[in-house]
């Protein structure tokens, strides 16, 4: 009875991430703008801007085969960023559209609701990586990794992605409408910007410069950047995996509060 009682969760948890799997399959466009933003700034970077800022990189030896190579960990940070944002509006469309009440008068367990968009997302951020990579490679990318190399970037991307999916579902929750939760998750789109994403930290302004080695994003980039050219990663990924660590408990504590709070 109890080993029953137990199986619940999990049972009801995979009923959900079907659910929000179906819906991906269903509406393939969404798919599609989450893809298309990191590739279309791909393809800007490197051939409008590439050639310039490669310059700046590695002097004579620099250009646009060098820029493909630092300017793909930032692609793949806005990735994970794009996906989440519409992890934010498929729970908004949840809470606002009164699924959510008809589930909480069904005998499931409460917590499978969450974990089925979390889950869910989880599989699209990997299945939208999987694409930019390919179109990264297919432009010139060549990264150095080892199978240990890819073996620790599949984890860090892990750690960003639940950490960001499950901040993404507390925005979807506390936003009041589809809209407010399409834009409140923005910001973590533009943050690679401000980071070494695309340019060295090196060549800001001193206050820009002390912004961009201090926020999340940062460590993050570098850790994924060291792993995909097989150099050193020195302290970059244990402040990345503490960011995604604290970002994933907020986005937790955060959204379990909502929900049990709406219950």
């Amino acid at each position: 009875m109890t080993a029953a009682v137990a199986n619940y969760p999990l049972r009801d948890s995979t009923t959900m991430v079907r659910r929000n799997l179906k819906r991906m399959v269903r509406y393939p466009s969404m798919t599609v703008q989450l893809i298309a933003m990191p590739v279309l700034l791909l393809l800007l970077f490197v051939y409008v801007f590439g050639g310039t800022l490669g310059a700046g990189l590695g002097g004579s030896s620099g250009g646009r085969a060098e820029y493909v190579n630092y300017v793909v960990p930032a692609i793949l940070v806005i990735t994970i960023a794009t996906v989440v944002q519409g992890t934010a509006i498929s729970v908004a469309m949840d809470m606002t559209e009164g699924i959510i009440a008809r589930f909480r008068t069904m005998n499931i367990a409460r917590v499978s609701v969450l974990t089925g968009h979390v889950v869910g997302s989880i599989i699209q951020v990997f299945l939208c990586l999987a694409v930019v990579i390919g179109v990264a490679l297919a432009i010139g990318f060549r990264p150095q990794a080892g199978f240990v190399d890819w073996l620790a970037l599949v984890g860090v991307l892990a750690a960003v992605s639940f950490a960001l999916v499950w901040f993404t579902v507390a925005v979807g929750q506390a936003s009041k409408t589809v809209e407010g939760a399409s834009s409140l998750p923005m910001p973590l789109m533009f943050l690679p910007f401000l980071g070494s994403g695309f340019v060295p930290t090196e060549s800001m302004p001193a206050s820009v410069r002390w912004f961009a080695e201090y926020q999340p994003f940062t460590p993050i980039m570098e850790s994924i950047r060291a792993l995909l050219m097989d150099t050193p990663v020195g302290n970059d990924v244990w402040i990345a995996l503490a960011w995604c660590a604290g970002i994933a408990l907020l986005g937790y504590v955060w959204a379990k509060k909502l929900y049990n709070r709406q219950a």
